[in-house]
């Protein structure tokens, strides 16, 4: 009885064409779109070289710190700026005919930014002036301690004990980090929460109250633990072949780079649809409404879960995170996306395996809650 329910749930399900359109097409229509929109996006904010001047005044010659720095600073094989000494009235010149991002000046043994406008670029020169005025007060605090208060001296100073003492600075820093893939992450979160819509749909056929189908059901001997679990297979195989194409296109045609952790994206994504069907299965079972009203509560429920974790702005989750911690504990899209940014974020798998082993216990009890409704659902007359 098990594989003959489960090879008529999955021809069923795969004739109804709207359910192939949600499960195999609108994933891949939304991933085309985020494309178009976010590849763009970094294209436009990709950080270049850019150009900068800096007023070749006395107190500039005078402050080491800042003439050791940008002198590093030129020299680099990748540079951040092309930097150009000159007088005040001149950078002011190259300011005002946009040709610099802004200048630099001292005054008054302080820096000063001069900018015409705001943007990436000039944000990157604050930032970078703010990091040498906060190392400046720590080499001047050891300064205070030492009786050599010459700078460059000082420095091979500090290189020498850092050589001696065996320290090494390693990047760890993921290769693909980029905001556009956070973007599909949430996606792929998504799609495996849209797999509810299958599960319900097959059990809906099973139910005395939906089908004709279900009425012959209901009066069969057949155990309820075995319609559920055929019709929970017949979906996640189905769940998983959308999930598939999902992943193809996206790598394939996107050439989206999900790193060096492909396999457990695509194993959290496995228990992700898991849990996805697990919720469809249990809105079917538990509501006694009609179809239209139970696909619409589980994507109301979908795109809130969705909309928490972060789908329309990663900033929201953070606030979310920070704010009501145990929304999103609760929340499986929220589980799904956390798991992915533990990979993207992390070197460390602990909170990863958390969310997959949340996942699970989830889905775990919603189908045995599931199970359980249905070997109690009584009809007055069928």
């Amino acid at each position: 009885m098990f594989l003959h329910n489960f090879k008529y749930t999955f021809k069923n399900l795969l004739r109804n064409k709207s359910l192939v359109f949600w499960s195999f097409a609108f994933p891949l229509i939304l991933a085309t779109l985020f494309n178009m929109a976010f590849s763009n996006i970094m294209n436009s904010e990709k950080l270049t070289t850019f150009d900068i001047a800096i007023i070749n005044n006395e107190e500039f010659q005078n402050n080491q710190m800042y003439v050791e720095v940008f002198k590093q600073l030129e020299s680099q094989d990748k540079k951040l700026f092309n930097i150009e000494y000159v007088d005040e009235e001149k950078a002011q010149e190259l300011l005002e005919d946009d040709k610099i991002a802004g200048y630099l000046i001292m005054q008054d043994n302080k820096a000063k930014l001069v900018f015409s406008k705001n943007g990436i670029n000039q944000t990157v020169l604050k930032y970078v002036i703010e990091e040498i005025d906060s190392t400046n007060i720590i080499f001047n605090n050891l300064v205070a301690h030492e009786t050599n208060t010459n700078y460059e001296e000082l420095y091979q100073n500090i290189m020498y004990k850092l050589n001696t003492n065996n320290v090494n600075i390693t990047d760890k820093s993921n290769k693909n980090m980029n905001f556009m893939l956070i973007e599909f992450y949430t996606l792929i979160a998504m799609t495996c929460l849209y797999g509810g819509i299958i599960g319900m749909t097959a059990i809906n056929q099973n139910l005395a109250n939906m089908s004709n189908k279900g009425k012959r059901i209901e009066v069969s001997p057949t155990k309820k633990s075995t319609l559920i679990l055929s019709s929970l297979l017949s979906s996640y195989i189905i769940q998983l072949i959308g999930l598939l194409m999902l992943f193809i296109y996206t790598i394939f045609i996107l050439k989206v780079n999900y790193g060096n952790n492909l396999f457990l994206v695509i194993l959290l994504s496995l228990v992700g649809s898991l849990t996805g069907l697990a919720m469809g299965l249990f809105i079917g079972v538990a509501f006694k409404k009609s179809e239209a009203t139970k696909v619409g509560l589980l994507l109301a429920i979908t795109m809130i879960g969705s909309f928490l974790s972060g789908m329309m702005g990663v900033t929201l989750k953070y606030v979310i995170d920070k704010n009501i911690p145990f929304i999103n504990k609760l929340n499986p899209a929220s589980m799904i996306t956390d798991g992915f940014y533990s990979l993207y974020y992390y070197q460390t798998y602990s909170r990863y395996y958390f969310n997959l082993i949340s996942l699970l216990m989830v889905s775990l009890i919603l189908i045995v809650a599931s199970i359980i409704i249905l070997r109690r659902k009584k009809y007055d007359s069928i």
